[in-house]
């Protein structure tokens, strides 16, 4: 004798009708996709304050300056290579233990060499929170100072 047995219902997914839906979608965003070229720089603008002129100096301090050129120099001193600061540093703390560090950067100084500024002042074992820096604005870079 012969039992009739219930149709087997499959257990697999449809692949098909998926396989139609994300050929849709990726059509949709390939057609409207619109493809921009990006920026070979990013440009950040530096923060700046104006100064307020004062009489008296209340404490003696060395001055780290870069200009938008890249040009180092401390104090007087010109420092030749980015890679020889650290060792300047290190010989600026050694020779004048507790004398106040400023660092003092062109406004159009790359934001690259900046970073190998600090760099250099972590390296030497001076904190970067203990060094201000002033930006120079590009008018104030030729003109004399004040007195």
């Amino acid at each position: 004798m012969k039992f009739e047995r219930p149709a087997r219902r499959s257990r697999g997914i449809m692949i098909m009708p998926m396989i139609d839906i994300l050929f849709v979608v990726l059509i949709f965003f390939i057609v409207t996709t619109q493809f921009r070229r990006p920026r070979p720089v990013l440009r950040i603008e530096l923060p700046t304050v104006k100064e307020v002129p004062s009489a008296t100096v209340t404490e003696a301090s060395s001055i780290l300056s870069v200009d938008r050129l890249g040009t180092l120099s401390l104090d007087d001193i010109r420092v030749p290579d980015i890679a020889l600061l650290e060792n300047y540093l290190k010989s600026f703390v050694k020779n004048n233990p507790g004398r106040k560090l400023e660092l003092e950067a062109d406004k159009d100084i790359p934001l690259e060499k900046l970073l190998e500024v600090w760099d250099a002042l972590t390296r030497a074992g001076i904190p970067i929170k203990d060094v201000p820096a002033r930006i120079r604005l590009p008018q104030e870079a030729g003109a004399a100072p004040d007195k």
